[in-house]
C-alpha cells in the first residue's frame, strides 16, 4: 500500500493490456513504463543490444518502487 503523500512515486496499472509487462515483480511502478534512460547508452539497467537496437525487455530498474528516487536523480543530472 503507498502512503497517500508518496502516491507521486508509484502507479500500478493493472487494467494495461500488457500488465504484467515483467514477471516477478511483487509490485510494478508504471510510472516510468517507458524508461526515461532509455536514450542512456549506460542506463545501468540489465538491458542487451539486438541487431543494433537496444532491448530492455529483461530490465525492472524503472518499474521497482524503490529506484523512484534514483531514476529522477539520473534525469536531473542530465540538465
Amino acid at each position: 500500500m503507498v502512503s497517500i503523500n508518496m502516491s507521486y512515486k508509484f502507479f500500478e496499472n493493472k487494467e494495461c493490456r500488457y500488465y504484467p509487462c515483467h514477471e516477478g515483480l511483487k509490485e510494478i511502478n508504471c510510472l516510468f513504463c517507458y524508461c526515461p534512460l532509455y536514450h542512456k547508452e549506460d542506463c545501468g539497467g540489465n538491458f542487451k543490444i539486438v541487431d543494433k537496437i537496444k532491448d530492455c525487455s529483461d530490465c525492472t530498474k524503472p518499474h521497482i518502487k524503490s529506484n523512484y528516487d534514483l531514476i529522477v536523480k539520473l534525469i536531473k543530472k542530465e540538465f
